[in-house]
């Protein structure tokens, strides 16, 4: 398989990956934000492709959740979940997830994967869902943080360190295949 077919390939994956997670979620009854497995399937998607090619992977993803695909959190779709009081996730995430594709490292290290999408990737996301909260449900910070942060945090660093196993495997595999 040459280079450009398995970058395809492997893009195509992880978005596969993202839609099906996201069927992963449910509701919190406090706050229009959902729990879901999206976010362990982008950490993945950072660990196993290059910046460029993740968040293309992720930007795919929202594209089929904008023209009417069923694959965000939930099985939701539709443009207003750009422009909603959760937007600022979803708008936040293809950015997010190529940084924390850039400073990955070329090492496969569980510890620094770990560590690279809890320090930058969930505060950074927090920041883009904070702000759509706050702006769209007319919040202040505390009630803001109460909606859109501080119930998500142990289950974002579980699905981080989640995501950190699975790209560690996946990295090994791929390293012994060529």
């Amino acid at each position: 398989m040459d280079n450009a077919t398995k970058k395809t390939t492997m893009v195509a994956m992880c978005v596969a990956f993202c839609c099906v997670s996201a069927y992963i979620s449910f509701p919190l009854p406090f706050t229009p934000g959902m729990v879901t497995a999206v976010t362990l399937a982008f950490g993945v998607t950072a660990f196993v492709l290059p910046p460029k090619e993740t968040a293309l992977a992720i930007c795919i993803y929202l594209l089929l959740g904008c023209i009417g695909l069923p694959v965000f959190a939930g099985g939701t779709s539709g443009f207003g979940k750009l422009i909603g009081p959760t937007g600022g996730f979803y708008l936040a995430w293809p950015i997010v997830y190529f940084l924390v594709s850039a400073l990955k490292g070329k090492v496969i290290s569980f510890k620094r994967y770990a560590m690279m999408d809890i320090i930058i990737g969930i505060p950074l996301t927090y920041l883009g869902g904070l702000a759509s909260m706050m702006l769209m449900m007319d919040l202040d910070l505390k009630a803001g943080l109460m909606m859109a942060v501080l119930p998500f945090i142990p289950g974002d660093v579980m699905k981080s360190l989640g995501a950190a196993f699975l790209g560690v495997k996946v990295n090994k595999m791929l390293v012994r295949q060529g």
